[in-house]
């Protein structure tokens, strides 16, 4: 089973072989991926590598879904700053808007505040009309970054280490491909 995968098409294989489909299920898709996109990853995953036995085609199936989860943690932390953009938007709002507000009034403020920073994500329009009024009070984008980076740390830190943890986990994947070639090899003859 660790012997060469003699095939027609040796180096460009880009589809699973028959008798290894069993090795490889279908992967847990979360709502908005396709499965097109992940076949397609995992066929030029397995174009660039060539597996050439049962155990590389095993690594190489492990290096196809760590890279769908890394190219997945790079999509939710993209969308998660969206989201945290919006509520950064919503607390530099609230520092404008909600100084000075009469206790009686600050729960129907509040949710002006939370309804303007819902327009901001939303209407192209109503987001210019908010960045000048929050640009007059000194909050440029830049200060909006930062709050979102201030709000988001947490969780981009855990972002951060599961992108960094699987990297490091595709690395060592891909040396051990490299070292089954390696000791598979044709024998080297010894230096006199």
């Amino acid at each position: 089973m660790n012997g060469l995968f003699q095939t027609g098409r040796e180096l460009t294989v880009t589809e699973l072989p028959v008798e290894f489909e069993f090795l490889a299920p279908p992967p847990l898709l979360l709502p908005g991926e396709q499965l097109e996109h992940y076949q397609a990853l995992q066929q030029a995953i397995f174009a660039d590598l060539a597996p050439r036995s049962a155990i590389e085609w095993l690594l190489a199936i492990d290096v196809a879904e760590l890279s769908w989860d890394i190219q997945r943690y790079r999509m939710l932390r993209h969308k998660l700053l969206e989201t945290y953009r919006q509520k950064a938007v919503e607390a530099t709002l609230r520092r404008i808007d909600m100084v000075g507000i009469d206790p009686e009034f600050e729960a129907e403020a509040e949710t002006y505040t939370l309804q303007n920073a819902l327009s901001w994500r939303c209407d192209p329009v109503a987001a210019s009309e908010i960045d000048a009024r929050l640009a007059t009070y000194g909050f440029d984008q830049h200060a909006i970054t930062t709050e979102v980076y201030v709000q988001a740390r947490e969780v981009l830190a855990l972002f951060e280490g599961l992108l960094n943890a699987a990297q490091t986990k595709r690395m060592l994947l891909l040396r051990e491909i490299r070292n089954q070639r390696f000791l598979s090899g044709p024998p080297r003859q010894p230096r006199v």
